[in-house]
């Protein structure tokens, strides 16, 4: 029976969800997950997933550590505790050296048919945690990988980033974080403007509304009732047997 876990590297803590699945095998928890933190110990702060293999007539249990997540592989490459939230964000700056490094880490895992592919997927990966490739865009350093460029690179398996380029790729970066600064302010700005003048427009409309109901109360008001009291039928009547009695006396 194998059981699959996502866990935090050398920290694996015993869940209800776990404790029904073992529980029943009449495994010991506390021991289980003693042996998943010592064997994930060296990817301690990254989720990484974890297959407990066990024998249920034995109890005996084996555990397989896998490769983290390629998105926790970055996040350690660029010392990142979480992704950013906003999809607009940017908050790292990934050079294509470290990118093959992660390629290298995680190929096995990865169903590609070239280096050059693995490299490609890291920094896809990219995207969802809002962090840049080389200062770009992770689409825009696919295509140029697509178009040849970093081939000495990719093809050398470079992992190493000079110190001249890491200063290049953080003052890109700082650049880059004052633009979308400067933006975000405007778009807020823009924002606030348009939140202000439908605010007012609602409120002239409101106070329309109301004009227009105090207009029609008055209008109400100035209507004249009809003059004199209408006569009753029998009062109708007797009012024209006394017009047939003067006419017959005529």
């Amino acid at each position: 029976m194998k059981i699959k876990l996502l866990v935090e590297g050398g920290n694996a803590k015993p869940g209800p969800a776990l404790s029904q699945q073992i529980g029943p095998l009449g495994i010991n928890l506390g021991k289980l997950i003693a042996e998943v933190n010592k064997a994930s110990e060296s990817f301690k702060g990254m989720k990484v997933p974890v297959i407990v293999d066990i024998d249920t007539d034995t109890k005996a249990f084996k555990i397989t550590v896998k490769k983290p997540p390629t998105s926790e592989l970055i996040k350690k490459e660029l010392d990142l505790a979480k992704g950013a939230s906003d999809s607009k964000a940017k908050i790292a700056n990934l050079a294509v050296e470290q990118a093959i490094k992660i390629a290298k880490e995680k190929q096995d895992d990865m169903l590609t048919t070239s280096f050059r592919e693995a490299v490609k997927n890291v920094i896809a990966t990219c995207t969802s945690l809002g962090v840049l490739v080389e200062g770009k865009e992770p689409k825009e350093v696919i295509a140029e990988i697509n178009n040849g460029m970093y081939k000495d690179l990719i093809d050398k398996k470079v992992t190493e980033v000079n110190l001249d380029k890491k200063k290049i790729l953080g003052d890109q970066f700082e650049k880059i974080k004052a633009i979308l600064e400067k933006k975000r302010k405007v778009e807020e700005a823009e924002k606030k403007v348009k939140e202000e003048k439908e605010e007012k427009t609602k409120e002239a409309k409101t106070e329309e509304k109301e004009e227009e109901k105090k207009e029609g109360k008055e209008e109400k008001g100035k209507e004249k009732k009809p003059e004199g009291k209408e006569k009753k039928p029998e009062e109708k009547t007797q009012a024209k047997g006394k017009e047939k009695e003067q006419k017959h006396k005529k």
